[in-house]
């Protein structure tokens, strides 16, 4: 069956929200109930500036006519951002882990005073290896105006999963490697690029 890519509105997040932190838990292989603490979260980003949201949906064709529903088909992935900014946790650790590592602030700035934070990016374990991440990707980076695109993911070693491989195929580079984020023992790299992708 064809997946489809649909750009959400706030509306339409909160209507899928339960099947996009699902799509989320699974993928990042988090407990059952991480949904429930992750809801609000999800749901404030939509207020932030430049919030843009993108989901890839597998509709089952309705009738002769072959019209398919597209909002309320099975979600297999999601992806969104919006434009970072100095009040938000997100920059602050990330700064700080910069001058941990020693960047001039030169470069500090360069990279800060115009980015989109790719937060989320997960698709369904069992609709991986079909190109959906990069097709998530590269539509929710289109036409962006920041002049770059910053993530947090974690580290695993060698870099060999998916997501390591999606990133590096669309030329994102290291910023900051095994970084410790307030609250989560895991290790993660702060990956950016320019734009447009």
């Amino acid at each position: 069956m064809a997946a489809f890519l649909v750009d959400l509105s706030p509306s339409d997040m909160q209507r899928r929200l339960a099947d996009a932190l699902a799509v989320y838990v699974d993928a990042m292989r988090y407990p059952r109930g991480t949904e429930d603490q992750r809801a609000a979260m999800w749901m404030e980003h939509t207020r932030r500036q430049g919030w843009k949201a993108v989901a890839v949906v597998e509709p089952a064709e309705h009738g002769e006519s072959g019209d398919c529903d597209l909002i309320g088909a099975p979600l297999l992935g999601i992806a969104y951002g919006y434009c970072g900014a100095p009040d938000q946790w997100w920059q602050q650790q990330v700064v700080a882990g910069l001058h941990r590592v020693g960047a001039d602030r030169t470069r500090i700035a360069e990279l800060m005073t115009s980015y989109f934070e790719l937060t989320e990016l997960h698709i369904a374990p069992h609709a991986q290896g079909r190109g959906l991440g990069e097709a998530l990707t590269r539509r929710l980076l289109a036409d962006r105006a920041e002049a770059h695109v910053l993530l947090s993911t974690p580290e695993i070693n060698g870099e060999a999963n998916r997501a390591w491989k999606l990133y590096r195929r669309l030329g994102f580079t290291d910023v900051i490697r095994g970084y410790h984020f307030a609250g989560d023992p895991r290790a993660f790299a702060i990956l950016g690029r320019a734009l447009p992708l």
